[in-house]
């Protein structure tokens, strides 16, 4: 806890009142083992306060954090101001982490037909939510609404410039008919002030997919993915075509965390760090523990089908929906390029085969995979990397090629989908 306490104005309130912030720290990381970092659940050590009014203000702020789901990976995994000031690219954090339960817990029952997920086909934050929804059997319970491919301006725009994912001409991005072009109007009518809230920061809002929108109440649930999986897997069970399908079996929780610490700074977020990195030194070090770890996966999946042993979790959903962009833009556009994902086995043939897997509606998780528009959208929208937005004809990638897993480690064989 003490070695976390670097956060402005907490080292006064750990010397004031050092009982209290151990104690309450320590019994929320006990009894909310996701919280994530003692940093991050102490957040509210910047309140600093003497009376005991103001200390429960703390308890208050520290107690809030210990109910959020798994997630909120950029500020548990985020670069320092110091690393972005030589150059390194620092994704914001996202603002939206209320739960939904079937229990009646938060503001947001379970409930057939009341969510809406915004997506956008080429991102694949995003596409971790399509994807479980589709293995879970969830698409006549859970609205799945498109967005188009343009993010212009990305990584450069100027406060009250950046409006965001555009909303397709069709009108199929808008349902309601509310006549929105953007998806910051969507962010405006369910938050009012949320430019407001960055701009008088100095800084360009950050209006990001996907988004999981309660139609009944007209506000955002949440906008992490890594949240909103957890909650696809097991709260809608009741409504699910395939509800005995659970992608985060508690015995494999603390394999899948140890998974994801890894992938989502080095190769999730890896990419984006390597790709809109601002220095030579930025970029090296990005893209090299981008293939380190990759070397390490390659290593884990020689030895057993998935990331975390024998059944398919959302850890390997995380790492496939980067996977499986890699070869089409990540090498080129983003220079990630040390070797292919193809040069490795083990990681191309993983990526096939939850690219394969069977879905409840009689198709393949593949289905929620639109290369024509992933290349569209990187290659289109990051004008400050590919000024022209000109798109490269190769590589040539058959998804649908026999990926061999299932010979390789036949025990495993029916515990994806069952």
């Amino acid at each position: 806890v003490e070695a976390a306490l670097d956060l402005p104005g907490s080292k006064v309130l750990l010397t004031r009142h050092p009982r209290l912030v151990k104690s309450t720290t320590l019994s929320l990381l006990r009894s909310a083992r996701r919280v994530g970092s003692a940093r991050q659940a102490i957040a509210g050590a910047s309140i600093v306060a003497a009376t005991s009014r103001q200390r429960l203000i703390v308890l208050r702020t520290m107690a809030s954090e210990s109910k959020r789901p798994a997630g909120s990976d950029a500020a548990k995994h985020a670069l320092t101001a110091e690393t972005a000031k030589k150059g390194a690219w620092i994704r914001a954090p996202t603002k939206f982490h209320e739960s939904i339960s079937n229990d009646g817990s938060t503001p947001f029952p379970a409930a057939a037909g009341r969510y809406r997920l915004y997506h956008a086909p080429a991102c694949p934050w995003a596409n971790r939510c399509t994807a479980v929804i589709k293995l879970k059997g969830l698409g006549h319970v859970i609205e799945v609404v498109a967005v188009g491919d343009d993010l212009l301006e990305l990584g450069n725009a100027t406060p009250g410039a950046y409006r965001g994912w555009n909303f397709r001409a069709d009108g199929s991005s808008d349902p309601d008919g509310w006549g929105f072009d953007h998806i910051d109007q969507l962010y405006e009518m369910a938050a009012p002030g949320f430019r407001k809230s960055y701009e008088a920061q100095g800084r360009a809002p950050y209006y990001s997919v996907p988004v999981l929108f309660d139609k009944e109440t007209k506000k955002i649930v949440n906008n992490e993915s890594a949240e909103i999986i957890v909650m696809l897997n097991s709260q809608f069970n009741a409504f699910a075509t395939n509800p005995d399908l659970d992608l985060a079996p508690s015995d494999l929780a603390d394999a899948m965390d140890a998974i994801n610490d890894k992938v989502y700074p080095y190769i999730n977020d890896g990419v984006y760090r390597s790709g809109f990195a601002r220095a030579q030194e930025a970029y090296t070090d990005a893209v090299t523990k981008l293939f380190e770890t990759l070397d390490w996966l390659e290593d884990i999946l020689s030895r057993q089908r998935y990331t975390t042993g024998d059944r398919l979790t959302l850890a390997d959903i995380r790492l496939w929906s980067t996977l499986v962009r890699f070869d089409m833009v990540y090498v080129t556009h983003f220079k990630c390029n040390i070797r292919r994902l193809h040069d490795y086995p083990n990681l191309w043939g993983f990526m096939l085969e939850i690219t394969q897997l069977p879905t409840p509606d009689g198709g393949k998780l593949g289905d929620t995979v639109l290369p024509d528009h992933i290349k569209a959208h990187y290659y289109g929208s990051h004008r400050g990397i590919n000024p022209f937005g000109i798109i490269p004809v190769g590589f040539e990638i058959d998804l649908a090629e026999p990926h061999g897993r299932d010979k390789k480690f036949p025990v495993a064989e029916e515990s994806a989908t069952a």
